[in-house]
Formats: structure tokens, C-alpha cells, sequence
């Protein structure tokens, strides 16, 4: 707009004050004005990032032992409880292993009883003076022996009895069946998944943030969660970490937050969007309340206060709303007072 069509607007603006006052039903003291000053303070904008939803706990259930797979207990979807029976491997030879081994702790056994009755007889011979010491001495070797191998025979078969058990696979918590790659005759090998679990009850987004942003955002009291219209509106996060690791390749930091509990059911992998409050680099802004401001056609002004108590309009240029307060570009300077109340001031002789 010319410069003159923006004079000729602020005089008429300031006319129209004048003949509004001229038919006030009685004159405002300057006192009663609410003021407040130009303040002065950084600029913060809310940048939005993309992310996805996490489970906290989330488990890829692999084989110990090498085997087929005889038989699948759950599905993709289903619910299941700490310890139950999620797959079956063929342990048959597992099992002859761990019979024979019963059978060798018995014979170590047997071998260790003998050699303990031959030494107590070996002992009241020796205190009759029917043998000599050595004999007794050997005889207490052979025990010692026979006692030590049964012990080493027992602990053989416990771990063969332990590896037993890993032909069936159990859930390591509650939660969700997410994935079964596998079927009945697949077979398991030690470090191949057998399926996928997860944890509902905990979940949290992850966002990659630039270096730059991430030193100078508000974490966790300024972050929102945008889930995309599966919840109402954007939720604050209960608890922000912010790995320390930074990408050498995309130079960004992974930001985690943990959603509050009782939230309609997620998925992991759903979308997510992140808003972080981002305080300006460089330099400080001037920022007075929005109510201070009077719009008139194609005027932005405010009243400016002076020191005796006189309110005058004052025409600004005015920037982006932060809350309740806007940026001035030009027109004050820090520290000026402003009227809180527009019309009020309008009335003030």
C-alpha cells in the first residue's frame, strides 16, 4: 500500500478516536489504564519431524538348539502370558541323551556306594592290624574318586537335561504375537527367529532430529505427539531421551518418547508426528501481548503510554503470534508500555 494511503488511514483512525472521545459519557483516568511493557525475548517456532511407534519391549523368540519344528502354539495376533508355549522342536534326541546320562549318574553312583563300603572296611582292618596303611590309603583314593566322578557325572546330566528344555520355546513376557515366519517342518536354527513379540502396555515414538534442532530444542516439556488422528489432538510425553549417538551420514540424533499409558491400542510402526519447540540461534525479538493490539482496515497499531500517563496511537509492524504475544518489527522499543485495554485507552483525553 502507498505511503500516503497508510497516512491517510492512521489520520482517519486517529479522527475517529477523537470524535469517539468527544462523545464519551465521561472522561477515563490514565491510573485505571492496565499496562504492560515491550518485552524483550528469543523467537521460538514448533518445527514438526516425522516418526514411528516403538515397542519398548520388542523380541525377536530364536531357536538355542538346532531341530525341526514339530509344532506352532500361537499365531500373528495372539495374546500370550509370561512363560507359555509359543513352539515345539523335535527333542527326541535330546531326550535318549538325557536318559543315558540319568543312567551314567546312576552307575557313578553305584561305583562311588561301593567304594565307600570298601573303605569303612578297609578302616576296621586297619585298626585290627589285618592290613597295612597303604592298603587303606588306596582304598580312600578309590572313594575320593568314585565320589568326584559321580558329582562331575550329576552335573553332566543337568546340563543336558537344561539343553533338553530349549527344544521348547517360551514367552519371555505378556504381550503380542506380531510375527510367525515359520511353519510346522521349518527348521530351527540357533539364532533364526522363530517369531516376533512385543509388549503393548509400553510403547514410545522415535524421531530422527538434526543435530542443529536437537541442541536447541525444548525436551521433553515443550514436545508434542501428533498420532495422526488415531488420538484426538497431540499428547505430551511422559519421558524424552535423547541418544547421544549421532548419524554420520543424515547427522541427525534419535529422539525417544515414551507415551502415557491408556491411550487407545497402537501398533508398532504406526506414523507419528513429533512438534519440538525450537528457540531462535541468533538475536532477540520484541514481543508485546495480543490484546494490545488494534486492527483497523489496513492499520496495526497499539497505545502507547508515556510516562505522564498519556496514551497515543502508534502505528506497528507486527510478525508472527507466539502464544499470547506478538512480535513487533518496528514501531516500539523495548521497554515502552503499552495499553492492555485498546478501547479504554481510545476514550483517555
Amino acid at each position: 500500500m502507498p505511503y500516503r494511503t497508510k497516512t491517510f488511514l492512521l489520520v482517519a483512525l486517529l479522527s475517529a478516536t477523537a470524535a469517539t472521545n468527544a462523545f464519551a459519557s465521561g472522561p477515563v483516568t490514565a491510573p485505571g489504564l492496565p499496562t504492560a511493557p515491550v518485552s524483550v525475548g528469543a523467537t521460538e517456532a514448533s518445527s514438526a519431524y516425522d516418526g514411528v511407534v516403538q515397542a519398548v519391549r520388542q523380541t525377536s523368540v530364536a531357536a538355542q538348539v538346532p531341530g525341526a519344528v514339530v509344532a506352532l502354539e500361537v499365531k500373528a495376533g495372539d495374546a500370550v502370558k509370561a512363560g507359555q508355549v509359543l513352539v515345539r522342536i523335535d527333542s527326541r534326541s535330546a531326550e535318549h541323551a538325557a536318559a543315558a546320562s540319568e543312567a551314567q549318574v546312576s552307575a557313578a553312583r553305584a561305583t562311588q556306594e561301593a567304594a565307600e563300603r570298601d573303605f569303612a572296611r578297609q578302616k576296621q582292618l586297619v585298626e585290627k592290624h589285618y592290613i597295612s596303611q597303604a592298603a587303606l590309603d588306596r582304598a580312600e583314593e578309590q572313594y575320593k574318586a568314585a565320589t568326584a566322578a559321580a558329582a562331575a557325572q550329576l552335573s553332566t546330566a543337568r546340563a543336558v537335561r537344561t539343553e533338553s528344555d530349549f527344544y521348547v520355546v517360551r514367552a519371555p513376557y505378556a504381550g503380542l504375537v506380531a510375527e510367525v515366519p515359520i511353519v510346522q517342518g521349518d527348521m530351527a536354527m540357533p539364532g533364526r527367529a522363530l517369531l516376533t513379540m512385543y509388549d503393548p502396555t509400553a510403547l514410545r515414538v522415535s524421531v530422527q532430529v538434526p543435530q542443529s534442532v536437537a541442541a536447541r530444542a525444548r525436551i521433553p516439556d515443550g514436545a508434542q505427539i501428533d498420532l495422526g488422528g488415531i488420538v484426538p489432538g497431540r499428547i505430551k510425553p511422559v519421558a524424552a531421551q535423547l541418544l547421544p549417538a549421532v548419524d554420520a551420514t543424515t547427522h541427525t540424533q534419535e529422539l525417544r518418547l515414551d507415551l502415557p499409558s491408556g491411550l487407545p491400542p497402537l501398533r508398532p510402526g504406526t506414523f507419528a508426528r513429533v512438534w519440538l519447540p525450537v528457540a531462535a540461534s541468533t538475536g532477540n525479538r520484541l514481543y508485546v501481548p495480543a490484546s494490545a493490539i488494534v486492527r483497523r482496515t489496513e492499520v496495526t497499531a497499539v497505545y502507547v503510554v508515556s510516562a505522564s500517563g498519556h496514551p497515543s496511537l502508534r502505528q506497528v509492524r507486527v510478525g508472527a503470534s507466539a502464544g499470547d504475544r506478538v512480535e513487533v518489527l518496528s514501531g516500539l522499543d523495548a521497554g515502552e508500555q503499552v495499553a492492555l485495554e485498546p478501547q479504554v485507552a481510545a476514550r483517555l483525553p
